[in-house]
């Protein structure tokens, strides 16, 4: 199969002529397998499609056009409704973010005592240090200036998962800025819960050049020099 080890970008399967050489063209949408529900996402054009498959074919299609480049992976789920998000909600987003990263460390952690595999052996070094000191709040919604009080007192606490959720996130390439493209992930997957999420990304993009270098992603969260 000359399409076995042919590698194609997302939105094209590889197609082998009559020859047997191979190449990528664009997916059918309607080719696509079905899936559930669950699997629907939601694409910045406020469609809802199928799943990835049907998004990024629809997006290789339009390759070239306006509306291609426009269409991106906005969140996971069915488009719906997101509300606004205000300047008071934006200015709150970065203590609700913080404690979720850590807690998320926490939990990693706790799992790694059965099963290890979910951090390194340096990562597991620097989150038992957190997790020894740790005077976390018990998971639930929190007043903001509980919050707020927390990240004052425990500050050394909060620093490593705000490292930590970048350098999970810099990966394609490894170079210490963030594309839209590598965002992604933790955007689409946070839109539905989160709708300031987008908003605070674009507003921690400080010099508008579409890449949030590490010392922006700090200022965001409240992290010194």
């Amino acid at each position: 199969d000359p399409c076995r080890n042919f590698h194609c970008s997302r939105g094209k399967v590889c197609h082998a002529d009559k020859q047997g050489k191979p190449s990528c063209i664009c997916q059918d949408p309607a080719a696509c397998p079905s899936t559930k529900d669950y699997e629907h996402v939601c694409g910045t054009d406020n469609k809802t499609y199928g799943g990835t498959c049907q998004l990024f074919g629809t997006k290789c299609q339009l390759e070239g056009t306006k509306m291609g480049r426009q269409l991106h992976l906005d969140y996971m789920g069915s488009c719906k409704y997101i509300p606004h998000c205000t300047d008071y909600e934006v200015d709150q987003f970065p203590l609700r973010m913080r404690d979720w990263l850590k807690n998320i460390l926490m939990q990693y952690y706790e799992r790694d005592q059965d099963t290890s595999g979910f951090l390194t052996e340096k990562q597991r070094n620097k989150v038992k240090k957190i997790y020894q000191n740790d005077k976390r709040l018990v998971a639930g919604d929190h007043a903001v200036e509980l919050l707020l009080h927390d990240f004052e007192k425990n500050y050394h606490m909060y620093v490593y998962p705000v490292h930590w959720q970048f350098h999970q996130l810099d990966q394609h390439p490894v170079d210490r800025l963030l594309t839209h493209s590598e965002l992604a992930p933790l955007r689409a997957s946070l839109v539905p819960m989160e709708h300031c999420i987008t908003r605070f990304f674009q507003e921690c993009d400080g010099d508008q050049d579409k890449l949030i270098a590490l010392k922006e992603w700090c200022h965001c969260f409240g992290i010194k020099e």
